[in-house]
């Protein structure tokens, strides 16, 4: 593995942002509103300065973004999939989980109520995905990996990824249900990996990505009793 100061630098901006985002979800009480700014300037603004800093290094970030139509086919129908994985699971794990205190800790500590919901959740699945894989497929894999090795950045960015979700999780679930949804987020995070690396851009993991959200998202509409 590549060890230097551009490695080092951007293990450690990955890194605090990532855990930064998770401590603000899981223990400051923000409205929703202002915890989704404080996301953009970590995930957006925070690894443009990384691109500021290493000019050398703006091609890269172009590449992220221009899509091969080849990719979406597979992705769309994965996708598909991974909605139906998370549905399923749902239905056979619901006896198992505090559907309710789930839905009162959205309520009370971020603000998300039956009435806001619908625009959480397109926001969620179109604009929150996007950050996401920006963040942890392009800048904490894709470049990560041109900076160190490709065995590290797939465990870091991954491990990483599963991590940065206790914190908007913390409570929710029984500890096994917890560990196998960790476990869970981990594997995820591999496969998009995997998906971006062929293609070199974020698009295919972001489709994926946004397919998991409309089942997670489908969730949140039966706890709020909207369908």
């Amino acid at each position: 593995m590549k060890i230097n100061r551009k490695s080092v630098f951007l293990i450690l901006t990955i890194t605090l942002s990532a855990l930064g985002m998770s401590v603000i979800d899981g223990f400051v009480q923000l409205p929703y509103l202002y915890k989704s700014i404080v996301k953009i300037f970590l995930f957006s603004f925070v690894p443009m300065g990384y691109f500021l800093r290493y000019k050398d290094q703006y091609s890269r970030l172009k590449k992220l973004f221009i899509p091969r139509k080849s990719d979406f086919i597979f992705a769309f129908l994965l996708g598909v999939g991974v909605y139906s994985i998370i549905l399923l699971a749902y239905i056979f794990l619901k006896d198992h989980i505090d559907l309710s205190s789930i839905r009162e800790s959205l309520t009370d500590n971020i603000g998300v109520t039956e009435h806001n919901f619908v625009y959480v959740a397109i926001y969620i699945s179109l604009v929150n995905s996007l950050l996401e894989e920006f963040f942890f497929r392009g800048f904490a894999f894709l470049i990560l990996k041109e900076n160190t090795s490709r065995l590290f950045a797939y465990v870091f960015s991954s491990l990483l990824f599963a991590l940065y979700h206790v914190g908007m999780t913390s409570g929710w679930f029984h500890w096994s249900i917890y560990l196998l949804a960790m476990t869970g987020l981990f594997a995820g995070g591999c496969i998009f990996n995997y998906l971006n690396e062929k293609s070199e851009n974020i698009y295919p993991s972001w489709l994926v990505h946004m397919f998991a959200n409309f089942a997670i998202n489908t969730v949140g509409f039966i706890l709020f009793g909207l369908i």
